[in-house]
């Protein structure tokens, strides 16, 4: 693997274990070592450069970010803009590293950066188990949820599907490949414990996208062994996720080798065995369920994970709405925002509105907001240069499934306030588009 593309994968890295990059420190340091994957990457100035590839990405990204900090100087406050600066620029200069890698380095950073979110899953899912903070927080409702080092759960959902994505694309290429299938047992089971319903429905929306992109049935004979593993180890975890009730830690590991066992062992069953298999793990699935679903602790679980909406999202919904008609042009400014609602009588204030494209509606405005669609717009249009001219490669329709889960996901949570997940994002778009090799077929 080229030293631009480890320097990449370490600035990813490096992002997941400094709490996603949300503070000073671990955003500079992701900042930094981006650049140097950058330098590193134009040294060699031996291929050339379409400029169609690059520059749509490259300009609305630069739209955007000198919105933002003269919006941060007119409102007063001129450091505001700069993590928006700094995690834009970071964005161009992924794209630029991996513009300048071939197939085989693009899947070696792709392999790396799984790698990267089974320890973020396997570390979540631990804490989890054994309540240790902050890789598991109990958070506002009462509910021991995988955090991992991003020490937010809902940060760790998106990042841990789209890996899972990606790896279950891979795996359509090698069936037979039982570190992938183990990889993504473990990101299921990681993105299972972190019970993030924006992070289930990202992940939902990916593997529609995967099969529609690398085909229905190939996708659903890989998915089935690892997910339905999943499935049975979320729920041997379940009943210690509650704080009313003790960790049941034997339980949780006893389902995790249960679910190990299913996700590397059915696909090697002959003939009918596998679907026997399946209809086993789904009785065992409801009995488990009927067994602990009486408990207080498990009715708080499933009626606060079980539903769509949520009080804390709806009103801070309403609240960014408001303050987005007082300001609806140029927003409020980087960082300035703030939600107030009333509950039970008192005043309850929030930062961030659940909601990235509320967030950068209420404090940039519809200006803002216009941009950021525009960027958007263009990391799908490089991901639609770089489409394969036949049939769709897995990495290819694993990457842009992945990008499709946290484009979904980012519309349920705060989610780029952590520089590590838009850095992770463009990473899937640059996997996906168009690479060395293909503008050299180009030509």
């Amino acid at each position: 693997m080229p030293f631009p593309i480890i320097l990449l994968v370490a600035a990813i890295a490096a992002g997941a274990v400094a709490q996603g990059g949300f503070y000073p420190a671990g955003r500079f340091l992701v900042a930094i070592l981006t650049g140097l994957a950058l330098a590193a990457a134009l040294v060699p100035r031996t291929d050339r450069w379409d400029s169609r590839d690059t520059w749509p990405a490259a300009t609305a990204c630069a739209a955007l970010a000198v919105w933002a900090g003269v919006r941060a100087v007119v409102a007063g406050t001129p450091t505001a803009g700069l993590p928006t600066i700094m995690t834009l620029a970071c964005m161009v200069a992924a794209m630029a590293v991996l513009r300048r890698a071939d197939q085989a380095q693009r899947e070696l950073c792709a392999l790396s950066a799984i790698g990267i979110g089974v320890f973020v899953a396997a570390s979540g899912w631990i804490g989890v188990v054994w309540r240790i903070q902050p890789l598991a927080l109990p958070g506002d409702e009462r509910l021991w949820r995988a955090a991992s080092t991003l020490t937010y759960a809902n940060a760790a959902a998106a990042v841990l599907a789209p890996l899972a994505l990606l790896t279950i694309a891979l795996l359509t290429a090698r069936p037979a490949a039982y570190t992938r299938r183990v990889a993504a047992f473990v990101l299921l089971l990681g993105l299972g414990a972190t019970f993030s319903r924006g992070g289930l429905l990202g992940f939902a929306v990916g593997l529609v996208a995967l099969a529609a992109l690398a085909g229905v049935r190939s996708t659903a004979r890989i998915v089935a062994a690892p997910l339905l593993g999943a499935i049975v180890a979320t729920a041997a975890l379940a009943p210690s996720v509650p704080d009313t009730e003790r960790p049941r830690t034997t339980l949780a590991l006893a389902g995790a080798a249960v679910g190990l066992v299913i996700a590397v062992g059915v696909p090697r069953l002959p003939g009918r065995w596998p679907l026997a298999a399946f209809s086993a793990g789904a009785l065992g699935i409801a009995g488990a369920v009927s067994a602990i679903a009486n408990t207080a602790g498990m009715d708080r679980l499933v009626g606060d994970r079980g539903s769509l909406t949520s009080p804390t999202r709806l009103e801070s919904a309403r609240a960014a709405l408001r303050l987005f008609t007082e300001h609806p042009i140029a927003g409020v400014g980087p960082g300035r925002s703030t939600f107030p609602w009333m509950v039970d009588g008192h005043l309850v204030t929030g930062r961030y509105a659940h909601d990235e494209y509320l967030q950068v509606l209420t404090e940039l405005g519809a200006v803002g907001l216009a941009l950021l669609i525009l960027v958007l717009a263009a990391l799908v249009y490089t991901i639609y240069r770089g489409r394969p001219a036949t049939r769709p490669a897995p990495l290819w329709a694993g990457a842009a499934a992945a990008f499709a889960a946290i484009i979904v996901h980012s519309g349920f949570d705060f989610l780029w306030q952590l520089p590590v997940i838009p850095l992770a994002g463009v990473m899937l778009a640059g996997l996906a588009g168009p690479g060395r090799s293909t503008a050299k077929e180009a030509e």
